[in-house]
C-alpha cells in the first residue's frame, strides 16, 4: 500500500518535481502551497507523513509544525534550504520528527519517509509502559 504524503512547499515547480519523484517510488503525494492549507488538510485527511518547508509566506513552517502538533502525532519531516543548527533545533523543538537540508538525494528522502512511517506505526502498536 502506498504511503500517503502531504508535501507543503510554496514553490510550485519544486512541488511538482518532488511529487513526480515520490510517486515513482510508490508514495501517494498530496501537495499544498501554504501553511494554512496544510493544517486544514492534516485535520481532514488520513495521512502517513508530512514534508514541510520552513520559509513560506503567511504561516511559516515552524508555526505549521506547532499547529499540527496541537492535534496530531503525524510524523513531520522538515525539508528546507536552511541548514544552520539554530534552524534545525527550532524546527525540532516545534515538533518536527526529522530534518533534511535541500538539496537531498531522492533515495535518502524516501528512506527517511519510510523510517518515520515505520516508527509511527510501531509507536501506535506498542502501548506505553
Amino acid at each position: 500500500m502506498a504511503i500517503s504524503v502531504l508535501l507543503v512547499d510554496d514553490d510550485p515547480d519544486f512541488s511538482i518535481m518532488l511529487r513526480t519523484l515520490l510517486q515513482g517510488q510508490d508514495f501517494q503525494v498530496h501537495s499544498v502551497l501554504s501553511g494554512e492549507r496544510a493544517v486544514a488538510m492534516c485535520r481532514s485527511m488520513e495521512l502517513d507523513v508530512v514534508i514541510l518547508d520552513l520559509l513560506m509566506p503567511g504561516m511559516d513552517g515552524w508555526e505549521v509544525c506547532q499547529q499540527i502538533r496541537a492535534f496530531s502525532d503525524i510524523p513531520i519531516l522538515i525539508l528546507s534550504a536552511l541548514g544552520a543548527p539554530a534552524n534545525v533545533a527550532r524546527a525540532l523543538d516545534a515538533g518536527a520528527d526529522d530534518y533534511l537540508i535541500k538539496p537531498v538525494h531522492a533515495s535518502v528522502l524516501s528512506s527517511r519517509l519510510r523510517a518515520l512511517v515505520r516508527r509511527s506505526v510501531l509507536q501506535v502498536r506498542v502501548p506505553a509502559a
